[in-house]
């Protein structure tokens, strides 16, 4: 929405993305005028319904946010956290299906006094209206948070009775952005459906260097509706690091500021013009501090993409 409260139109949402995306190759260092000092430089894209803007990399939760209540080893998660916001980290991506994922979030924000600038995303995972109320306020108590900025729909699950609800939550200002998910191509048919018959702010979906079919038809269908993108499995679950594996790195990465090969695949990832945000999740605060580091400097633009996707197919 522009600032009388509409939706941007198409025409003028990829005028912008074009003029934001000739701001993030032309000049990296452009930022929000509050941003923190360790934030400047942060590559920032907007969300086509509203022109708010997202630093390109967030940080997801499944898998390595499922642990148990040691403290030794939240207090080791509580500095993974502050790195992330301390890199210019904004947007934490969950979910009820992964386990205490949404419980550790909570004590580690509380932790580090909720910060401000924190993106708060998760997901209903369930079958029923009432169900799905229950777990979202649960959801919300978990995270300690007053209302969630982005509520998902997980992998479509019953999703045309939480659609109803999360339209009604956001019109009552219970939630600021909606969205669906799914991290199975087998859903893609179906996802492209959703997009097309019905208003979304968020769509999130895997896509990589080496999984690419979602630039055939999710990709251009989001920029299309004017939908912002969350990327999961950017990594592909970490395969892409077992194909690279004693490799260097590319010499040429360096025109686009790409210093390790998760930074080559991520760049690789947001330099889509369709994609706002992609999630990597890690335990690991090395790999956090190298994630972070993809979003700053230079993307790559389309013919180096083509370079980096022709590159690493011909390993």
């Amino acid at each position: 929405m522009n600032g009388n409260g509409q939706r941007m139109s198409r025409r003028s949402f990829v005028g912008s993305l074009a003029a934001a995306l000739a701001t993030l190759w032309l000049s990296p260092r452009g930022v929000r005028a509050a941003a923190a000092p360790a934030a400047k430089g942060v590559l920032r894209k907007a969300i086509p319904a509203t022109g708010e803007t997202l630093p390109v990399i967030g940080l997801g939760t499944s898998r390595t946010f499922d642990i148990g209540g040691d403290q030794s080893t939240l207090s080791t998660f509580a500095e993974l956290l502050q790195v992330f916001f301390d890199h210019g980290g904004e947007l934490i991506d969950s979910s009820p299906m992964y386990g205490e994922a949404e419980r550790v979030v909570g004590e580690l924000l509380r932790r580090l006094g909720h910060p401000d600038q924190l993106f708060a995303a998760t997901k209903v995972w369930t079958d029923g209206a009432r169900a799905g109320i229950r777990q979202m306020e649960d959801s919300r108590r978990k995270w300690g948070v007053r209302r969630f900025d982005l509520m998902q729909i997980h992998n479509l699950r019953d999703w045309q009775t939480h659609l109803k609800i999360l339209k009604g939550w956001k019109e009552e200002g219970k939630i600021r952005y909606l969205g669906i998910t799914t991290s199975h191509g087998r859903y893609h048919r179906e996802l492209e459906e959703i997009m097309r018959t019905e208003g979304l702010d968020f769509v999130q979906f895997s896509y990589n260097i080496e999984d690419r079919s979602a630039e055939e038809r999710l990709l251009p269908l989001a920029i299309d509706r004017g939908m912002a993108v969350l990327v999961n499995r950017p990594y592909q679950l970490g395969e892409l690091f077992s194909k690279v594996k004693g490799r260097p790195l590319p010499e040429w990465a360096a025109e686009f500021d790409g210093l390790s090969w998760g930074q080559f695949f991520l760049k690789f990832v947001v330099s889509h013009p369709a994609v706002t945000c992609a999630i990597p999740a890690t335990s690991k605060i090395k790999h956090l501090q190298d994630n972070m580091g993809a979003g700053f400097g230079r993307l790559p633009g389309p013919q180096m993409r083509q370079r980096m996707a022709d590159y690493f197919a011909s390993l």
